[in-house]
């Protein structure tokens, strides 16, 4: 999976990680210590997560963060 982060919403982001890893709210809150609440929160956008938490994500389930300047 490769997306554009800038082209999203952080709420969309977390979504398409989760439906990436073919996991329920419920299933990929638990990978990642956190409740399904917590999970419909961060993709309904109800409830901010912080780059500690994508980290976090990306380190378990083996994805890569890539920042990298605009080309011009």
């Amino acid at each position: 999976m490769k997306i554009n982060a800038n082209n999203y919403k952080a709420n969309e982001i977390i979504k398409f990680i989760r439906e990436y890893t073919g996991l329920t709210q419920e299933e990929f809150g638990k990978k990642i210590k956190r409740s399904r609440n917590a999970i419909q929160f961060y993709e309904y956008g109800q409830r901010n997560y912080d780059l500690e938490l994508l980290l976090e994500i990306a380190k378990k389930f083996d994805l890569e963060i890539i920042i990298q300047n605009k080309k011009k």
